[in-house]
C-alpha cells in the first residue's frame, strides 16, 4: 500500500456528498444507500434520542474497532471514513485482502447531539472521552457495550485538534498527531502499547513524503477517565488520531485526504502483521507544542501601547443556521517570538485599529483592522 497508490484512488472513493466542517447524522446518512457491502446497525440512542450507527465490514480474524466524533465538532475522520467506505466497496484486490483478513466495526458518529450543535461535548454538556470510568452518558454506554461485545484487538479512535498544534517547538504546523496513550501511572511500554507505536510509526513513515516535518506526537499523561487510556489499560493496543490543520484548509478537505491515507495505512500495518521490536521509530516523532495562532500581525503599533507588539488572531469556530463561521477574535497583544501566524501581516511599525478608530482589545471580535489606511480582512 504505497503513498502513490493511495492518493490515486482517493479522488475516485472520496464522498461527495460529506464536505466541509458541519457533518451530523443527516449528512451520512444520505451516504447509507450507496453502500452494499456493510452491515449498518443502529447500536444506542443519544442522550436526545439521535440513533448511533456502527458500519461491519468485513470477516476476517483480526478485530479492529473504530470510532470518529465522540467529539462532535470533529468531524475530519467522518469524512476520511465515509472515503475508506467506498473503497471497500471496490473489488479492489488489497480492498478485499483487508476485508478478508479483518472485521471492522465502526462508528462515525458517536456523539450525534454534540455534532449536530458543533460542540465537543454532548447534549448533557458531558466530554466523553473523560467518561470512561464514571459511564454516566448513553453514548458512553453505546460504545462500551460495543467493545465488550466485539472484544477488539485493535482500537482506532479518531479525532480531530485545533490549529495551534505545532510538530515541536517549530514553525511546522502539526497537520496530523498521534498517540499511543499510556494504560498506566508509570507509562510502562507495555506490548500493546508497543504494537501501537508500531502502528504509529509506519503512518508516519509514509507520510513524510507529504508532509514532511507535519506530523506530531502527543504527551502521554495517564488519565483513567479518557477512552484510549481505558481501552489500552484493557490490554487492547489503541491508537489515537488527531486531524489537524494545512495551509489555508480551514474546510479540512486536504486533511481528510491524509486521514484517509493514515487510516488504511494504520489497517495495513495491522494486517501485515505487528513486530513491536520496531516501536521505537515512535519516539522520532516530535511532541506536539503549541505555536501558532491563525494569523500575527506583526509589529504593530496601537494607540493605547507604548511598545510595538504582535497582535495574535485566533478563529472562533461558531454555528449560525447550520452553516460554520469562523470569527476572528484577538487572542494576544505582546512580543510572540514563539509564535507563528498559518497567515502572517507585516505591520512596519504602522498603527493598527479598527475600522471605526477604536483600540484593539484583547477577546474582542474583528473582521477587519485598519492598517496605514489600509483596510485588511481577517476571515479565511
Amino acid at each position: 500500500m504505497t503513498l502513490e497508490f493511495l492518493n490515486r484512488i482517493f479522488p475516485e472513493v472520496k464522498t461527495a456528498e460529506l464536505h466541509g466542517r458541519y457533518i451530523t447524522n443527516a449528512h451520512i446518512e444520505k451516504c447509507f444507500d450507496k453502500l452494499s457491502k456493510p452491515i449498518i446497525s443502529t447500536v444506542g440512542l443519544s442522550v436526545e434520542k439521535r440513533p448511533i450507527y456502527s458500519f461491519t465490514f468485513g470477516n476476517g480474524p483480526i478485530k479492529i474497532l473504530l470510532w470518529s466524533q465522540m467529539h462532535g465538532n470533529e468531524s475530519t475522520s467522518t469524512k476520511a471514513l465515509f472515503d475508506c467506505f467506498n473503497w471497500f466497496e471496490t473489488d479492489h484486490e488489497i480492498s478485499k485482502h483487508i476485508l478478508e483478513q479483518c472485521t471492522l466495526v465502526v462508528v462515525p458518529i458517536l456523539n450525534p447531539d454534540g455534532a449536530q450543535r458543533y460542540t465537543r461535548i454532548n447534549a448533557n454538556d458531558v466530554d466523553l472521552n473523560r467518561d470512561a470510568q464514571d459511564l454516566s452518558q448513553p453514548e458512553s454506554h453505546v460504545l462500551r457495550q460495543l467493545y465488550n461485545d466485539f472484544k477488539p484487538d485493535y482500537c482506532f479512535n479518531l479525532h480531530g485538534q485545533r490549529t495551534i498544534f505545532s510538530a515541536g517547538n517549530t514553525n511546522n504546523v502539526a497537520t496530523l498527531s498521534f498517540l499511543s496513550p499510556a494504560q498506566d501511572p508509570e507509562r510502562l511500554l507495555t506490548s500493546n502499547r508497543k504494537a501501537a507505536m508500531v502502528i504509529i510509526s509506519e503512518i508516519n513513515e509514509l507520510l513524510q513524503a507529504e508532509i514532511p516535518n507535519g506530523i506530531g506526537r502527543y504527551d502521554d499523561g495517564f488519565n483513567l477517565n479518557c477512552v484510549g487510556d481505558t481501552f489500552q489499560n484493557f490490554g487492547v493496543p489503541t491508537v489515537l488520531y488527531e486531524a489537524g490543520h494545512y495551509k489555508d484548509d480551514y474546510e479540512r478537505e486536504e486533511v481528510r485526504r491524509f486521514m484517509f491515507i493514515a487510516i488504511l495505512k494504520g489497517i495495513d500495518a495491522v494486517v501485515k502483521t505487528i513486530s513491536i521490536d520496531k516501536y521505537n521509530a515512535y519516539f522520532d516523532i516530535p511532541e506536539n507544542a503549541k505555536c501558532f495562532n491563525d494569523i500575527i500581525i506583526r509589529n504593530a503599533k496601537c494607540n493605547h501601547l507604548e511598545e510595538v507588539v504582535d497582535i495574535a488572531i485566533q478563529y472562533r469556530e461558531v454555528l449560525v443556521e447550520n452553516h460554520l463561521h469562523f470569527i476572528p477574535v484577538i487572542a494576544e497583544l505582546s512580543k510572540l517570538p514563539d509564535k507563528f501566524g498559518h497567515k502572517e501581516i507585516e505591520a512596519n511599525g504602522f498603527l493598527v485599529e479598527e475600522i471605526e478608530g477604536s483600540d484593539l482589545v484583547v477577546g474582542s471580535e474583528i473582521d477587519f483592522v485598519m492598517l496605514n489606511t489600509e483596510r485588511i480582512s481577517l476571515k479565511p
